[in-house]
């Protein structure tokens, strides 16, 4: 069993990057265990505080779940043409302290997919991941690119992905990221 985690890097109850994820989820496969993780509860950074009071609970939590699985799929949303601040800023106390970045993150697959209700989906936000995971020394699986442009006409009010053009899109691209994370026997 190949266990992926999504994280989604919104934090709005309506998302379409959590809905992106969700859908993701339900098209993984039988012999696939995913997960998904949002970024609720994790303050901001803090270098006084980390000192201080060391990690926040949600921090450890949600690296706990990182070194569980076999591969972190990251759904983007893309805020003034980058990362939110909200997702970097999780990664930013994921990598704390920075010896444990090998546990957490060294050689462990990554995925990056995003959705957005502009025209160019989330390309922008998705590049400058790339010069981020390569410092968390990552193994990004480039097998792919999905980035669902105009989402409100393709994720409905119940926060379902619609579309089948891009519902075969995405299964196509996490059962190729799946078998990139796929433990070898």
């Amino acid at each position: 069993m190949t266990r992926i985690l999504g994280i989604s890097g919104s934090l709005r109850a309506g998302s379409f990057n959590t809905a992106l994820l969700r859908a993701a989820q339900s098209l993984s496969g039988p012999d696939v265990q995913f997960d998904a993780a949002t970024l609720h509860g994790i303050p901001l950074y803090d270098g006084d505080a980390e000192q201080r009071d060391g990690l926040p609970t949600a921090v450890v939590d949600l690296k706990d779940r990182i070194v569980a699985s076999d591969g972190v799929l990251l759904c983007t949303p893309e805020y003034n043409n980058g990362i939110p601040g909200v997702f970097k800023n999780a990664i930013d106390w994921l990598s704390r302290p920075a010896d444990d970045i090998p546990r957490v993150f060294g050689d462990r697959p990554f995925a990056v997919i995003g959705a957005s209700p502009g025209g160019f989906g989330t390309i922008l936000a998705q590049n400058a991941w790339l010069p981020v995971l390569r410092t968390l020394r990552v193994r990004y699986w480039a097998g792919g690119r999905l980035q669902v442009s105009r989402a409100h006409q393709l994720i409905d009010a119940d926060g379902e992905l619609t579309d089948e053009t891009t519902r075969k899109q995405l299964e196509t691209f996490v059962q190729g990221f799946v078998e990139f994370a796929r433990p070898s026997s």
